[in-house]
C-alpha cells in the first residue's frame, strides 16, 4: 500500500487555489467576460445599460471575493483530519496520565497522519504489555515478600506503617494488619531489647525472650525514597535455628580438631610409654632419657594446644588506655621484625596494650611465614576519621577468594599444624575493642591485614 503524502495533498490544494484565482482574474479581464460585454454592446437596447470593463484592481478584487471562501473551505478540508487527530491525542495523553493504556485511535489513512496514528497505537500496545508484565512482577514480589519468614515493616517519616508482611503482622500485632498504625506505639508491646535496638538506628544481632524461650534476631534498618518520599525499612530476621545449626557445626569442628590433635599426641605418648616400660624391664637405662624427653615434648605441645583454646574461650574484657605510639612500637619491635611505613602519629592511641600487641605479633608472624621477602613485612599507622588504622602487609602469594572468605572463622587453617585460632583471636580482640579487621590481597602482590580501632572520643 503506497502512502499518499500529506505535503503532496497540501501542494495540490494550493495549486488548485492558485489556478482558480488565475482563472477568475483572466475570465474577468481577458476572456470570456470582455468578449461577452463587447458583443452585448452591439445591441442598442442593452448597450447603454452595460457596465464598463473592470480594470486590474477590479479584477483582483473580484478574484479575492471568489478565492476567500474557496480558501476557507480548502483550509477547513485540510485541517479537519488534523483537528480530529489532535483531539484523539489529547484524550490518549489524558488516559496515559491516569494510568489507562487501553486507549487507541482508529483511522484508515495512508499519509503521515496515518503513520503517526499507527505509531501511537503501537506505543499504547507496548505500554499495555509493560504494565501487564509489571503487575505480574509486582504480584510475584508481593507473594514472595508476604510469605518470607523475615518480618518486614515499611514506615514513613511520621512513623506510620505503610507496608508490613505476614511475619511482621504476627510479630507485632497478633496477625492483624499494621497499615496506618504508629510503629512507635507497636514497639511498646515488644520486649525492651527489641525496642532499644530499633531506636538505636543500627544493624544489630540481639536476643529477646519470647513465648517462654529466647529468640535471636538480626535487625537491619535502611533509609530509601519511595514515590519521591523518604521511608525506612525494618527487617527482623529470626536467627535462632540458623545460629543453633552453626553452633552445632562449630562444636563438631572443635571436637574433630581436638580429637585429631589429642590422637596425634597421645598415640606417640602411649607408644613411648610402652617402649620405656620394655626398656626398663630389660635394664636398658641408657635409652630411657630420650624416651622421657620425647614424651615431655609431646606433652608440652599438647599443653600449648589446649592453652591456645583456653585463651580464645577466656578472652578478658579489654581495658583501653592512652597509648604512646612510639613506645608501643619500640615494645613491639622486641618481639618481632617489621619495617615501619610512614610517620609515627603524635596523638595517642586508645586500646588494651597487651591484647593489641598480641594481635600484631601474630599478624607479623603470619606475614613472615607467608614466604615473601623479610623486609617486605611492613606496618603502617594512620588516623581515618574517628578510627586508628593499623595495617600489616607482606609480599607473599596472598590468599585465594575462598580462603579470604573463611580465614577469620575459628578453627579454619590452611597450615598442616595450624589450629585456626590466630586470625579468629585477632578478630575477637579487635571487635571487643569496638573495631573490625579486614583482609585483602594487594594489587602488586601480597596480603594486607587492616585493624580499625576507635580513637578515644
Amino acid at each position: 500500500m503506497q502512502l499518499r503524502s500529506l505535503q503532496a495533498r497540501l501542494s495540490g490544494l494550493l495549486m488548485l487555489a492558485s489556478l482558480s484565482g488565475a482563472a477568475v482574474y483572466a475570465g474577468i479581464t481577458q476572456w470570456p467576460l470582455p468578449e461577452l460585454l463587447s458583443w452585448l454592446r452591439h445591441d442598442p437596447r442593452l448597450g447603454a445599460h452595460l457596465p464598463t470593463l473592470p480594470g486590474i484592481s477590479g479584477g483582483l478584487l473580484a478574484s479575492l471575493l471568489v478565492l476567500l471562501p474557496l480558501a476557507l473551505w480548502l483550509g477547513a478540508l485540510v485541517m479537519a483530519p488534523i483537528r480530529r487527530l489532535l483531539r484523539a491525542l489529547e484524550g490518549a495523553v489524558a488516559s496515559y496520565r491516569d494510568g489507562d493504556f487501553s486507549f487507541s485511535i482508529s483511522a484508515d489513512r495512508r499519509d503521515e497522519l496515518g503513520e503517526l496514528i499507527r505509531m501511537h497505537n503501537a506505543l499504547g500496545q507496548t505500554l499495555r504489555e509493560q504494565r501487564q508484565h509489571l503487575v505480574q512482577r509486582e504480584l510475584l514480589l508481593d507473594t514472595v515478600v508476604q510469605h518470607t519468614p523475615v518480618s518486614l515493616v515499611l514506615a514513613n517519616t511520621q512513623g506510620r506503617v505503610a507496608y508490613a508482611n505476614i511475619a511482621a503482622r504476627h510479630l507485632f500485632n497478633e496477625g492483624r494488619s499494621l497499615n496506618g498504625l504508629d510503629f512507635g506505639e507497636l514497639l511498646l508491646n515488644v520486649p525492651e531489647a527489641l525496642r532499644r535496638a530499633v531506636e538505636s538506628g543500627e544493624d544489630v544481632l540481639l536476643s529477646v525472650p519470647m513465648d517462654g524461650a529466647e529468640e535471636t534476631f538480626h535487625l537491619s534498618q535502611r533509609l530509601f525514597r519511595l514515590q519521591g518520599r523518604p521511608h525506612k525499612l525494618y527487617s527482623f530476621r529470626r536467627m535462632t535455628r540458623e545460629l543453633s545449626r552453626q553452633e552445632v557445626a562449630t562444636w563438631k569442628r572443635v571436637i574433630r580438631v581436638i580429637s585429631h590433635e589429642l590422637n596425634n599426641s597421645l598415640a606417640p605418648i602411649s607408644s613411648l610409654a610402652h617402649s620405656g616400660a620394655e626398656l626398663a624391664r630389660r635394664g636398658d637405662m641408657a635409652r630411657l632419657p630420650g624416651v622421657f624427653a620425647t614424651i615431655g615434648e609431646r606433652a608440652r605441645h599438647l599443653h600449648g594446644f589446649i592453652a591456645g583454646y583456653a585463651s580464645f574461650a577466656k578472652l578478658p574484657t579489654p581495658q583501653p588506655q592512652a597509648i604512646d605510639w612510639q613506645a608501643f612500637l619500640d615494645s613491639l619491635a622486641l618481639h618481632c621484625r617489621f619495617r615501619l611505613v610512614g610517620t609515627v602519629p603524635d596523638d595517642p592511641g586508645w586500646f588494651d596494650k597487651a591484647q593489641i600487641e598480641q594481635v600484631l605479633i601474630n599478624l607479623i608472624k603470619n606475614a613472615h611465614e607467608a614466604g615473601g621477602a623479610e623486609d617486605g613485612v611492613t606496618l603502617s599507622l594512620a588516623q581515618v576519621g574517628h578510627d586508628w588504622r593499623i595495617e600489616v602487609a607482606d609480599r607473599g602469594p596472598g590468599m585465594s577468594e575462598t580462603v579470604l572468605a573463611q580465614a577469620l572463622l575459628p578453627f579454619y587453617s590452611t597450615k598442616r599444624a595450624g589450629t585456626g585460632l590466630g586470625l579468629a583471636l585477632a578478630r575477637e580482640i579487635t571487635e571487643a575493642h569496638g573495631g573490625r579487621i579486614t583482609l585483602a590481597n594487594r594489587e602488586d602482590g601480597g596480603l594486607r591485614v587492616s585493624l580499625l580501632l576507635p580513637a578515644k572520643s
